[in-house]
Formats: structure tokens, C-alpha cells, sequence
């Protein structure tokens, strides 16, 4: 069942903030949101406790880490049943070169995988002797990204 949170004002500026700058600490939170230091703990402690928030993470540069080359990986595969989708999604799940699964319609694809290598040998190792060989795959079909337009993490609030 899903409950939707109503949130006032506070709650949608510390989100936007935090959204940006994960680091803050809770005085700095509460002095930019117009609260004292034990309102805005709490408010932050519900949004999490209500899972909103649902944790923090460090972004990478990943050409820094010699990961320079980004595709979007278009698979069909060959039944439709729970078991195969199941599958195939544990199995590109331990795959850290994907960042992520989507599954699709509209397409003559049934996922999306955003997947990130060093360069076009990683990727063709990785298609080759990982992706492929997952029972049910049928159909691959990839796009390279040549540059990143619009990518961030922050959603509207």
C-alpha cells in the first residue's frame, strides 16, 4: 500500500538541500531553513524514518576512475514469465559495471541497462561473456553515450 507523506515547507527545503548537499550538518540545515537545531533533527529523522529518504551516497567522477565510456543496452528476451525476468535480474544485479536496470515497454527491447566500462574491449568482454550467456537473452542491441546533456540525481519537490 503506498501512503503519500504530506510535506509542509520545512520538510521540501531541507529535502532540497540535502538533495544537493548530503554533508550539511543538522545547525547549518536548520539555520539555512529557518528552524532551530531540534526541529529540523526531527523533521530530518521522520523523512527518513518515512523512507523518502532512503540514504546517502558520494558521487564519483567516473572518468577519474578510468570508467570513460557509458552505453545504454537495449535486451530482449525470449519468454515472459516471472521466473525468466527474475533471473535475468539477479544476474545483471552483481554486475557492478551496470548502474542501472529498467523494464521497458515501447521498445522492441524488454530492459534498458545503463552500463558503464573503461572502454569499447571492457564493454565487448562484458557483452560477450557476461550479458550474453544470461539464459533468455536473446537480443542485444547498444547505444554509446558521446556526451552527457542533462545528469543529476536531484528530483523535483
Amino acid at each position: 500500500m503506498h501512503i503519500e507523506m504530506t510535506l509542509d515547507k520545512f520538510d521540501k527545503h531541507i529535502l532540497e538541500i540535502l538533495q544537493n548537499e548530503g554533508r550539511i550538518n543538522n545547525q547549518d540545515l536548520a539555520d539555512r531553513i529557518g528552524l532551530s537545531a531540534s526541529p529540523c533533527l526531527r523533521r530530518v529523522r521522520a523523512l527518513e524514518d518515512s523512507g523518502l529518504i532512503t540514504g546517502y551516497r558520494a558521487l564519483l567522477d567516473a572518468r577519474k576512475l578510468g570508467l570513460s565510456l557509458m552505453a545504454l543496452t537495449y535486451i530482449s528476451m525470449d519468454v515472459h514469465t516471472p521466473e525468466r525476468f527474475a533471473h535475468f535480474e539477479g544476474s545483471v544485479a552483481v554486475l557492478p559495471e551496470i548502474l542501472e536496470c529498467l523494464l521497458i515497454t515501447g521498445q522492441d527491447a524488454d530492459y534498458q541497462l545503463k552500463v558503464i566500462v573503461r572502454d569499447m574491449d571492457h564493454y565487448q568482454d562484458l557483452l560477450l561473456n557476461k550479458i550474453t550467456r544470461i539464459e533468455g537473452v536473446t537480443g542485444v542491441h547498444s547505444s554509446f553515450v558521446m556526451r552527457r546533456v542533462i545528469d543529476k540525481t536531484r528530483l523535483p519537490v
